[in-house]
C-alpha cells in the first residue's frame, strides 16, 4: 500500500466522524463524505462513492443509530447499517483497500455479568442492535482487510450525544431522572479516532503482520464502566467547575420505569483484553477521556446546547 494513503471517511459529519479527519488529518489526502452528498440506503450509490474515490483506506464512520425510531423503520435501520457495509467491503476487497467499520455493543443481549468477550454469543434486543450484528456479519463473509471495532456510549465535543443533552437539559430543567441500572463503558470519539489511527497506521507499516493476523473483530471501549446515573454526575459535576453550568438534581431511575420502543441491554460492558493483545492499544479509563472532552469544550469557549433527546437511554 502507498504510503501517502487516500483516506476515504464516511460519515464525517458525526462525532466520530469529525475526530477522524483530525486524528488522520496529513496522513493522505482524505475524501470525506456524509448523508448530503452520499445516501448509503442506496446499494449504487455506495459502490459508485468507492470506485470513484479508489481509496485505499475506508473508514466507516457512518451508521442509523436512533435506536428507538429504528424499530418502526427496520428496513431503512437495514439498509444503512448492513447492506452498506457490506457493499464497502466487497469493493474494499476488490481492490485490496482497509475497510475499519464500527459497530455497536447493542449486538449483546446484556445478560451477562461479566465484561462480554468477541467470542460471546450475540443476541440483540432491538432492531439497531439486529441491523449492526449484520453489517458486521457481512463484512467477515466478505472478508478481506478489515477491522471491525465494536464500541459503546460514545460521545465527545460535537455532534448528539449524552454529554451534550445533559449539558442542554441542565439549562431547562431543575431536575431530572436518569436510568442507573445499565451499565457500560462511556467512549469518547477522541479516543476512539485516536485508537484507529493508532492501528491504522501500525498496520501500513507492517508492525502487525499479514492481514490473516489482525484481521478480524475487535472490541474498543474507554475503560472502567458506570451507569447512565454515574456518567450524568461526572458530567454535571465537571460542568459546575469548568462551565459554570448549573446542576441539576439528580434522581436514579429504573428501566422498567423508564419505557422506550426500543429494550436495551442492561450490561454493555465489553472487554478490550483482545484489542491489547494484538495491537497493544488500551484506551484511556472513562474519567480521564471525559476530562479531556471538557478540556476540548473550555477550549472551544462554547457550552454546547444539543437537541432534546432522552437523557436516560441516549445511544
Amino acid at each position: 500500500m502507498t504510503s501517502n494513503p487516500h483516506i476515504l471517511i464516511v460519515g464525517h459529519v458525526g462525532q466520530v466522524g469529525l475526530e477522524l479527519q483530525r486524528s488522520f488529518a496529513g496522513f493522505g489526502p482524505v475524501t470525506a463524505v456524509d448523508r448530503e452528498s452520499v445516501d448509503l440506503a442506496d446499494a449504487d450509490q455506495t459502490r459508485d462513492l468507492v470506485r470513484s474515490t479508489q481509496p485505499d483506506i475506508i473508514l466507516n464512520a457512518a451508521a442509523y443509530t436512533a435506536v428507538d425510531r429504528a424499530e418502526s423503520e427496520p428496513a431503512v435501520a437495514h439498509a444503512i447499517n448492513a447492506q452498506a457495509p457490506r457493499i464497502l467491503a466487497e469493493e474494499a476487497l476488490r481492490r485490496n483497500t482497509l475497510l475499519v467499520h464500527y459497530s455497536t455493543d447493542y449486538v449483546f443481549n446484556g445478560s451477562k455479568p461479566e465484561p462480554w468477550l468477541e467470542t460471546d454469543e450475540p443476541a440483540p434486543l432491538n432492531v439497531y442492535g439486529q441491523t449492526k450484528l449484520d453489517g458486521e456479519q457481512a463484512i467477515q463473509q466478505v472478508g478481506g482487510r478489515y477491522l471491525i471495532f465494536r464500541t459503546s456510549w460514545v460521545y465527545g465535543p460535537h455532534g448528539n450525544n449524552f454529554l451534550l443533552t445533559m449539558l442542554r437539559l441542565a439549562c431547562e430543567r431543575s431536575s431530572l431522572s436518569i436510568v442507573d441500572d445499565q451499565f457500560g463503558s462511556p467512549t469518547t470519539s477522541i479516543e476512539l479516532a485516536q485508537a484507529t489511527f493508532t492501528i491504522v497506521e501500525g498496520i501500513l507499516a507492517g508492525r502487525f503482520g499479514a492481514p490473516r493476523d489482525w484481521a478480524g473483530l475487535y472490541h474498543m471501549t474507554c475503560a472502567d464502566s458506570t451507569t447512565w446515573f454515574g456518567f450524568a454526575q461526572a458530567i454535571f459535576a465537571r460542568a459546575a467547575a469548568q462551565l459554570g453550568v448549573n446542576s441539576p438534581a439528580l434522581a436514579p431511575l429504573a428501566t422498567k420505569d423508564y419505557p422506550t420502543p426500543a429494550q436495551r441491554p442492561r450490561n454493555s460492558v465489553l472487554s478490550n483484553a483482545k484489542l491489547l493483545s494484538r495491537f497493544g492499544v488500551r484506551l484511556s479509563p472513562w474519567q480521564s477521556a471525559l476530562d479531556a472532552v471538557f478540556q476540548a469544550l473550555v477550549s472551544d469557549n462554547v457550552a454546547p446546547p444539543g437537541p432534546t433527546q432522552t437523557p436516560s437511554t441516549q445511544k
